[in-house]
């Protein structure tokens, strides 16, 4: 086949150094969509995301839980929330390594694709920051604006190689000579759709397989400003210094409590 490549980024964890959904709790409590204890719980979520990982239960139990959440909120409000708290939650979590990539994929010719299982309302407007980009995410059922609590498509798992292989069947996309870039075991249908799977910041599992089978493994290390890096997004306004403090104090919290508890286990 002699169509055009593409290369395929999984978001979390591979550009953006955080759970997008998750970070976004904060600015959805100010918005009056999540409550005080989701919030709190949302603090912990992350802060267990980001040491141990996200694997197939974790993930279903976040998915269920965002359903859950988001029934009966407005389709519109949700878009403005987001872009209003782009610059806020993702500065400075965005992988330099991940953006540099981007663009030398588009000056090969290369289509650039962002590939989540968070929701389309969050990872459009987060990728409209990235370049030129096409997004393939999760989409929430809409009725008479609202949500309904239900999918109609979940992107995760065989469900991102499906829709994919869908995507390269309609346009004449060149699976064989594209690239596919994840963190994660769950990943591993999209990375085994393309020529040139890699591991990205991979989870034991990941690296594992990656090295069984010679794929090439990256480690980005180095998140950067967009207001440096993209001077268009603007500055987060003055009250984000609160709520920073305050999501560190959640996190340290938590930390302090899982440190505690594999004090308790060692002890034993």
């Amino acid at each position: 086949m002699n169509g055009v490549e593409a290369a395929f980024f999984d978001l979390d964890k591979t550009v953006v150094s955080k759970s997008s959904s998750l970070a976004l709790r904060r600015p959805f409590h100010r918005a009056g969509l999540v409550t005080r204890t989701a919030l709190l719980k949302g603090a912990y979520a992350q802060l267990v995301y980001l040491l141990v990982g996200a694997d197939e239960k974790k993930m279903a139990r976040a998915k269920e839980s965002m359903l859950a959440l988001s029934r009966g909120w407005e389709q519109r409000q949700v878009e403005e929330t987001v872009r209003e708290a782009l610059s806020e939650v993702i500065d400075p979590f965005i992988y330099l390594e991940a953006l540099d990539l981007m663009e030398l994929h588009r000056a090969r010719g290369r289509r650039v694709f962002i590939v989540s299982s968070a929701p389309e309302e969050i990872v459009r407007p987060l990728s409209e920051h990235f370049g030129s980009v096409e997004v393939i995410a999760t989409r929430a059922e809409v009725a008479e604006g609202r949500y309904t609590g239900k999918l109609s498509f979940y992107c995760y798992g065989e469900g991102k190689a499906e829709r994919i292989r869908e995507i390269a069947t309609r346009e004449g996309i060149d699976l064989g000579g594209s690239f596919a870039y994840s963190d994660s075991i769950t990943d591993l249908p999209m990375l085994e759709a393309v020529g040139h799977p890699v591991a990205v910041n991979p989870d034991r599992e990941l690296r594992r397989e990656a090295e069984r089978r010679g794929w090439q493994r990256r480690d980005f290390r180095n998140p950067v400003r967009l207001r440096e890096r993209l001077p268009h997004v603007a500055a987060p306004p003055r009250r984000v210094t609160a709520a920073a403090v305050s999501a560190f104090l959640a996190g340290l919290a938590g930390w302090l409590y899982l440190r505690r508890a594999a004090a308790r286990r060692a002890a034993t």
